[in-house]
C-alpha cells in the first residue's frame, strides 16, 4: 500500500468536488463521483437514502462488530473568494465548511482499509451524508428513517470535521457535548403604520422589534447559568419602507444555541414569554415560528477515550491538547442520539490570514489530509478490536 498516493490522490479528489460544489437535497453529481469512487474499489455499496445519499460497506477478514465513518457531501449558498486555483466554478455555491474534504477523505480511507482487512474485525460502513448544511431537518435522520442501517446496525458510529483554528497535526477529542443545540427562530411584529410625523397615531414596529432584541439578551445575561454556554444571536431585523413612514410590520430571525437539554427548554420557555409579553405591553402583534434545530453532538465517554488513545499512539500526547467545545451546529448529533460514537476535530489551519468555517475565503490547509486518513482509518480497526475485546470480556 503506497499510503503517500492514496493521500495525494484524496488531495485530487477533493480539488474536483471543491470546484463542483452542490447545495443540500442537490448532490447529484458529487453523489455519482463517489459511486464512481467506490465501484473502482470494489466497494459494495448501496444509494438513494435521503435522496442523494450513499452507504459502502467494507467486510473485514474476520467476524466481528460494525463501525460506521460518516463524510457530509453537501456545500454552502457562498459565493467562494479564497482564490485558491481550484476555486468553485458554481456561482454562488462553495464548499465553505471542508465537506469536500471529509468526503475525500473517507474514499482515501476506505482505500487504506481494504489493503488491511486482515486486522478488521468486522465492517465498516462507509456513510455519505447529505443536507447536513440544511438545519433544522438535515439528512442523517433520513437516512435512518429510509433504512440505511437496516440489517447492519451500527455498533458504533465515527466523524471527523475540519477546525481552522486548529493547527496541522492536532485533533480534538472529547467526551462528552462537543457541539451545541441550534435553534432558530422567526418572528413577524405587526404593530401600526403610519405618517412619521404622528407617532402617536401609530404602533411602530421597529420600536417594538429594538425592545424585543434588547430584552432577549436578559436571557443570557440574567437567567442563564454562568457555567452553562448558551447563545442568543439575532441575525437579521428588516423594517420599513422609507424616510417618512412608520413600519407597520417587522422581521426578526435568529439562532439560539445551547450546550445542555436543560438550558435549551429554559431558554425556549424564557424567549416565547419575553416576546409575547414585550409585544403587548407595546400594543403591536406577534407571530412566532421557533424550529428546533439539531441536538447537542455529544461523544460517548468509551469511544471518544479509544479515538484518542489511537491518536495519541499514532503522534504523541501532544496531538490531542484539551480544547473547549463549540456551539455550532452539526447534524451528526442524530445519529449519536441513536448510537454510541465519536465526533472530533481535525487541525486544518493554514496560519496566518486563516478564515473561519462558512467564511468566502475559508481555506484548508492539505497537510492536514494524511493525518485525517491516517487517524480515521486506524481509529476504524482499533474501535473494531475494542468490540471484539468487549465481546470476549462479556
Amino acid at each position: 500500500m503506497d499510503f503517500n498516493k492514496i493521500v495525494e490522490d484524496a488531495i485530487q479528489f477533493r480539488r474536483e468536488l471543491h470546484r463542483f460544489p452542490e447545495l443540500s437535497d442537490e448532490e447529484f453529481n458529487t453523489s455519482k463521483r463517489i459511486q464512481e469512487q467506490l465501484a473502482e474499489l470494489d466497494i459494495p455499496f448501496e444509494t438513494g437514502f435521503a435522496g442523494t445519499g450513499v452507504l459502502g460497506i467494507i467486510e473485514g477478514a474476520h467476524d466481528g462488530g460494525i463501525v460506521g465513518l460518516r463524510a457530509d457531501i453537501d456545500a454552502l449558498p457562498i459565493h467562494e473568494t479564497s482564490g485558491v486555483g481550484y476555486s468553485s466554478e458554481v456561482d454562488g455555491v462553495m464548499h465553505a465548511c471542508g465537506h469536500d474534504v471529509h468526503t475525500s477523505m473517507l474514499i482515501a480511507t476506505a482505500k487504506v482499509l481494504l489493503n488491511r482487512r486482515e486486522e478488521m474485525h468486522g465492517t465498516v460502513l462507509l456513510i455519505f451524508q447529505p443536507a447536513e448544511e440544511k438545519s433544522p431537518t438535515g439528512g442523517s435522520q433520513r437516512m435512518m428513517d429510509e433504512g440505511v442501517f437496516d440489517g447492519r446496525e451500527p455498533d458504533v458510529l465515527i466523524a471527523q470535521h475540519v477546525w481552522p483554528s486548529i493547527p496541522v497535526g492536532k485533533f480534538g477529542i472529547m467526551s462528552g457535548p462537543i457541539m451545541g443545540n441550534s435553534d432558530r427562530f422567526k418572528l413577524i411584529i405587526k404593530g401600526s403604520g403610519g405618517h412619521a410625523s404622528m407617532p402617536h397615531d401609530t404602533v411602530d414596529a421597529i420600536i417594538v422589534g429594538t425592545q424585543v432584541i434588547n430584552a432577549l439578551q436578559t436571557i443570557v445575561s440574567r437567567n442563564s447559568d454562568p457555567y452553562e454556554p448558551s447563545v442568543v444571536t439575532v441575525g437579521k431585523f428588516q423594517a420599513g419602507t422609507q424616510h417618512n413612514v412608520i413600519a407597520e410590520t417587522a422581521e426578526i430571525v435568529g439562532t439560539i444555541r445551547t450546550q445542555s437539554n436543560g438550558m435549551k427548554t429554559m431558554i425556549k420557555e424564557r424567549f416565547h414569554n419575553i416576546v409575547e409579553n414585550v409585544v403587548e405591553a407595546m400594543g403591536a402583534s406577534v407571530e412566532i415560528e421557533y424550529l428546533d434545530g439539531y441536538p447537542a453532538t455529544i461523544s460517548s465517554k468509551e469511544w471518544a477515550h479509544q479515538m484518542r488513545q489511537t491518536a495519541v499512539n499514532l503522534y504523541g500526547e501532544e496531538a490531542v491538547p484539551d480544547y473547549r467545545p463549540s456551539l455550532a451546529g452539526e447534524d451528526f448529533g442524530r445519529f449519536l442520539l441513536k448510537y454510541p460514537g465519536v465526533y472530533y476535530w481535525l487541525g486544518t489551519s493554514v496560519g496566518e490570514g486563516q478564515k473561519p468555517l462558512h467564511n468566502p475565503s475559508f481555506k484548508v490547509n492539505e497537510d492536514a489530509f494524511k493525518y485525517g486518513i491516517d487517524v480515521m482509518s486506524q481509529g476504524a480497526i482499533d474501535t473494531l478490536t475494542r468490540l471484539k475485546e468487549n465481546k470476549s470480556i462479556k
